[in-house]
């Protein structure tokens, strides 16, 4: 039996708050200096949340006040950076890649470069795959537009697959654990903490992890127009954000008990994912956004978006770590 799945909003909320969203969005407040920024119940951005350092440390560039929003994903989090809901946000390779290719005012900030250790393509306990390969014609779930729909197409691609050789099953991650726990997938590609759970509670076992395919990252991202029009406030907010990863690191197990908190997980749970990568906020290089590249034209050579987009076109300067 699963326990301990991590929380997420029901649908309902999620439809409820998009058109406040939106509609503040519509209405912007002359003069404002206050910083809008989407999270989620894990990463950099919930520990300097749950800090409450960030509002202080920005003050000494003029803002005054930080809003924290709430997003069960990247997707929604972009798509509200898109309505001009949100000036700020941090998401893996992959939804960006998606709102680029959609014309979406957004910039790369910073990255967050990951081990992939913490992404694996599972299968159910007792089934006879041993290989991507052995899943020609099976079911396989994943989240659409997401990280885990270019570990589909890059782990297919390696055993001479795509996408038509499977029978998708798009799903969101708490919708694939349901589906993966009854039964009804003979694949399913997730991250942590679901893949950590599903180790736990369902005996998975994985076949492909994606440290074993070409490496990505996670990134910061911001609004194209809070990024050309308060560069000092974005510099400054990713400086702060780089010391909370600094001290997530250092006191590992504070940062363990803030995430469990948030999300629902257990510590034990918790840990696990967080061996997997420490936390990062890093300036852009010219090598991760090469490997920002390689993974957009993995999605337009596949024909999942409408057409090649060139990363640094979308890439922000302006941030360096102080010495």
């Amino acid at each position: 039996m699963v326990t301990s799945w991590p929380i997420h909003p029901n649908r309902r909320v999620i439809l409820a708050v998009a058109p406040a969203l939106l509609l503040d969005a519509c209405h912007p407040k002359a003069g404002s200096s206050r910083v809008r920024i989407g999270y989620q119940r894990d990463g950099v951005l919930l520990l300097a949340q749950s800090e409450g350092r960030l509002e202080t440390e920005l003050k000494a560039v003029g803002v005054t006040g930080v809003e924290w929003i709430l997003f069960p994903s990247g997707p929604p989090l972009l798509e509200a950076m898109r309505a001009g809901a949100v000036d700020f946000g941090a998401t893996g390779e992959t939804p960006p890649i998606f709102a680029q290719a959609g014309d979406a005012p957004l910039v790369y900030a910073a990255a967050e470069p990951v081990t992939g250790a913490g992404q694996a393509l599972l299968i159910p306990r007792g089934s006879t795959v041993r290989s991507i390969a052995e899943l020609k014609g099976r079911t396989l779930g994943f989240t659409p537009g997401s990280t885990s729909h270019l570990f589909a197409l890059q782990a297919l691609k390696g055993a001479g697959l795509t996408l038509n050789d499977v029978h998708q099953v798009p799903l969101s991650p708490p919708d694939g654990a349901a589906a993966f726990a009854k039964g009804a997938l003979d694949g399913w590609i997730v991250w942590d903490s679901y893949f950590a759970l599903a180790e736990r509670d369902l005996s998975a076992r994985p076949i492909l992890t994606a440290n074993q395919l070409p490496g990505t990252s996670s990134f910061y991202l911001a609004s194209k127009a809070f990024a050309d029009g308060s560069p000092k406030v974005l510099s400054a907010l990713l400086t702060s954000l780089s010391q909370s990863a600094q001290r997530g690191n250092a006191r590992p197990d504070l940062a363990i008990r803030t995430i469990a908190r948030a999300s629902g997980l257990s510590e034990d749970i918790v840990r696990i994912s967080r061996r997997r990568g420490p936390f990062a906020v890093a300036p852009l290089t010219d090598a991760l956004i090469a490997r920002q590249q390689v993974a957009a034209d993995t999605f337009s050579e596949a024909g999942v978006i409408p057409k090649r987009i060139r990363v640094n076109d979308a890439a922000w300067r302006g941030w360096m770590v102080a010495a």
